[in-house]
């Protein structure tokens, strides 16, 4: 291969990452570099010229990406798997509703997954695909759902966030009858809202 071959085999490589890594905040991982056809020595290469930032065990971040507000957090889905998405008092930070000051990062998963990571809170249950959106390059559940799941430990917490997502648009107050009954454990902070 001569230099313009290489350099036009490796700017090929980096478009591929970069449909990986640009709606997840500039992070990707090694198995979804290896979907799209990028090897570890690929990656091991574009490592060492500074392209990419290792940044975990299996989680790089393209070197050139803007920084966003929510990485630590964007790292920790990627880290349990592509079906996790932020939640709970995390995802409040990312909408920017209510008080929470989370010391660990909630993360919901719909199956039991083996790993351990300091710092992150895992909770099983089914999320909807009209239960999580992507905001700010992090898989998060909706506000409703953040709202209801944050009202079953913290009823006076979610209340707050709740005020605050309905001035902000973030919920609109014809969704809160349909949201009590579908989240019928937590459907007393969704009535009786004016």
């Amino acid at each position: 291969m001569n230099v313009k071959s290489i350099f036009t085999f490796m700017r090929s490589v980096m478009d591929r990452l970069y449909r990986i890594a640009e709606p997840q905040a500039g992070y990707l991982t090694t198995a979804q570099a290896g979907a799209v056809g990028v090897s570890r020595q690929e990656l091991y290469y574009l490592r060492r010229s500074g392209d990419l930032l290792q940044v975990a065990h299996g989680i790089q971040r393209l070197a050139r990406f803007p920084a966003s507000g929510h990485e630590d957090i964007v790292v920790a889905c990627l880290w349990a798997g592509s079906n996790a998405v932020a939640s709970h008092e995390s995802a409040l930070v990312v909408y920017g509703i209510g008080e929470a000051m989370p010391v660990k990062i909630h993360l919901t998963l719909p199956r039991v997954f083996r790993g351990r990571r300091a710092g992150v809170m895992l909770h099983y249950s089914d999320v909807g695909s009209d239960e999580w959106t992507r905001r700010d390059g992090v898989p998060v559940t909706t506000p409703l759902r953040t709202i209801a799941d944050v009202a079953k430990r913290d009823p006076s917490g979610a209340g707050a966030a709740l005020t605050e997502a309905l001035e902000q648009g973030l919920i609109r107050h014809g969704q809160l009858h349909r949201a009590a009954a579908r989240y019928p454990d937590s459907a007393s902070i969704f009535v009786g809202v004016t």
